[in-house]
């Protein structure tokens, strides 16, 4: 079995886990309690995707330049309970063109905005020592997101570049809406 097969099975062994779990703050934070750093879920999973990222077989199509790229690893699938994964890699430093202007922390860089109509499962692997990804509950470091059904929102990175892989339901994602209007 080579890596990228890995990370597939040892995910969908996971899933069955939460498969019959809706999105939202309250899993969320279960994930965290139950799965989160330093639990043997959470340390498989990270270090199989980041592996993934290093090989250049997850997050390796750019969206818009090296600094934002994303991949499906797995469509929906009997064999998955349905659920797709996708590989994100964000980098909110790389995006910046003067890096003399601001402190890490400063910067954030946003995504496509988009609608989970099912909700998301959402790994957050930092690369950097300080990134993090705005998730319902604020900004998380390493964890778990859960953003929960009819859901939308930019996915945004602070503090440099992290892995967001994510798990969604019947792999429903929609980038058909719009942002709201800047204030």
């Amino acid at each position: 079995m080579n890596d990228r097969d890995g990370l597939i099975e040892a995910t969908i062994a996971f899933i069955g886990e939460i498969k019959d779990k809706t999105p939202g703050r309250d899993v969320e934070n279960w994930l965290n309690d139950i799965h989160g750093p330093g639990s043997p879920v959470y340390e498989d999973l990270a270090h199989r995707v980041q592996q993934g990222v290093k090989q250049g077989w997850a997050a390796n199509v750019e969206i818009t330049g090296r600094h934002y790229r994303r991949s499906r690893l797995l469509e929906p699938c009997e064999r998955s309970h349905y659920f797709s994964l996708t590989t994100v890699y964000m980098d909110s430093q790389a995006s910046v063109l003067n890096l003399d202007q601001f402190t890490e922390r400063d910067h954030r860089f946003r995504g496509d905005y988009h609608l989970h109509p099912y909700g998301e499962f959402n790994l957050v692997v930092p690369l950097s020592a300080s990134a993090e990804l705005m998730g319902p509950l604020g900004w998380r470091h390493a964890g778990w997101t859960a953003p929960a059904p009819g859901s939308h929102h930019y996915p945004e990175a602070r503090g440099g570049a992290l892995i967001a892989f994510f798990l969604l339901p019947s792999g429903r994602i929609s980038y058909d809406i719009e942002a709201p209007a800047a204030n």
